[in-house]
């Protein structure tokens, strides 16, 4: 009898194996291309079509398997490996297992974890920082919580004395108050980690218009009826989406605690970062735990702003992306140098992203675990921060990866511009690893983040 799991229960047999508590074989059927560019780690690859003759002589002999394994299939959707299992279980096969929805549903796979903070001062808010993971994508947001009693979280603006707090949402009777960055389509996630903290969110933010994963931002603030912020230089970009602007400097009060946003350009030319109190930033895509973002994506995709403004008198469209890469891999630069690194040593960072290979792996990151560093650790270990501006800038334009896929219409739908005409077409048009990350040096291939 074959049985049929979740993508959830997938990942929780793939921990259970991590840990030594099960054993059993991933049997990806899909097209050896397909299988190539994105796929579980340590899965096996045997190409099956459905009604098509099965060879189980030929299955053997390409997977070493026998009946006597405990085999997990998984395809796109999980309709083919669902005919292959029924094909194994003919065959004399006792322990197989099929991933319901294949790796669409894998795409869609979360964990939640608390991001270890450093000690809070005497009399100061209690603070929450829940991370929420996109295991398939690597892709982190956020979900930040602060201490005070529900009533309402304040928009201080970058010249205010304090005084004049705008205020963004009203108590739901939650004993806490939180903000959510960086939501994916997902948004059920950030409300679950909420409701486990007796939390109301209060506001919605991006820290910058995304490339490789459809925000679910703007669909979030609306079903919970509140804010939607941007940083401020997002409007330059033609963002057509509605949304409140938060500029240099200017200040969420989130239950107590004041979540405040840093310009840091260079990844796009609108990337922000969200200083948290004194404990943590939450960087977006400008600073990774062992790397630093790509600079060319907005200007490869040419979207509706400004980004040819640096290009200087390049006339072809691929110089003025390299011209415009270049600009803001120096803009990038002084955001490190000048914005991040400049915070102290212990206060934590929280990137937008770890790094996902093609083969699934995740190098030294162990999804469901919290993925930061600190400030003072990544001046230390992130090489690429020991470059100074023109050999830094040199690095950045020279070993590009991989582009995520179908990048451009993910920016446009992020932009408004664009929208997925169904969930089927959305979740397509995202699948795969994240490839926000600069390559580490220039020898290596091309799409190793």
């Amino acid at each position: 009898m074959v049985e049929t799991i979740s993508a959830d229960e997938f990942r929780d047999r793939i921990d259970a194996r991590r840990r030594g508590d099960r054993e059993f074989t991933v049997v990806d059927t899909r097209p050896e291309e397909s299988f190539e560019g994105w796929r579980v780690a340590d899965a096996v690859h045997y190409f099956y079509k459905p009604f098509h003759e099965f060879d189980v002589d030929d299955f053997e002999r390409e997977t070493g398997l026998s009946p006597d394994d405990t085999v997990i299939t998984l395809c796109a959707k999980g309709k083919a490996s669902d005919d292959f299992a029924a094909e194994l279980d003919a065959a004399g096969y006792e322990d197989v297992t099929v991933v319901a929805d294949g790796m669409r549903g894998w795409s869609a796979v979360y964990d939640r974890t608390e991001v270890p903070l450093p000690d809070a001062r005497d009399a100061a808010p209690s603070l929450d920082v829940v991370q929420v993971q996109r295991r398939a994508k690597g892709c982190l947001g956020y979900l930040v919580v602060g201490g005070r009693e529900a009533g309402t979280a304040d928009h201080v603006p970058a010249d205010s004395d304090g005084s004049d707090r705008i205020a963004v949402a009203d108590s739901d009777g939650s004993d806490r108050i939180a903000v959510a960055v960086d939501v994916s389509r997902h948004g059920d996630e950030w409300v679950e980690a909420a409701a486990e903290r007796d939390a109301s969110i209060a506001a919605v933010l991006d820290t910058h218009v995304h490339a490789d994963h459809l925000s679910g931002g703007r669909a979030l603030a609306d079903d919970l009826g509140v804010p939607y912020y941007l940083p401020a230089a997002a409007a330059a970009r033609d963002v057509a989406s509605d949304f409140d602007p938060i500029g240099r400097n200017e200040t969420l009060d989130v239950g107590g605690v004041d979540l405040k946003a840093l310009a840091t350009p260079g990844h796009t030319d609108d990337g922000a970062s969200y200083l948290v109190g004194d404990a943590a930033v939450l960087t977006g895509d400008t600073l990774f735990t062992d790397s630093v973002g790509r600079t060319e994506l907005q200007f490869s995709a040419r979207d509706g702003g400004d980004d040819a403004g640096d290009g200087g008198d390049a006339e072809e469209p691929g110089d003025a992306a390299d011209a415009g890469a270049a600009s803001a891999a120096r803009r990038l630069y002084d955001s490190l140098h000048g914005t991040l690194l400049a915070q102290p040593d212990d206060v934590v960072v929280c990137p937008g992203h770890f790094a996902v290979a093609n083969d699934g792996t995740t190098g030294e990151v162990e999804p469901g675990a919290p993925v930061a560093t600190t400030v003072g650790t990544a001046r230390r270990e992130v090489e690429i921060l020991d470059l100074d501006a023109d050999a830094f800038v040199d690095r950045i334009t020279g070993t590009l990866p991989e582009k995520p896929p179908n990048y451009e219409s993910v920016i446009a739908a992020n932009r408004g511009v664009e929208s997925p005409p169904d969930e089927t077409a959305a979740i397509d048009l995202e699948l795969g690893p994240n490839r926000c990350a600069a390559g580490p040096d220039a020898d290596s291939a091309a799409d190793d983040d």
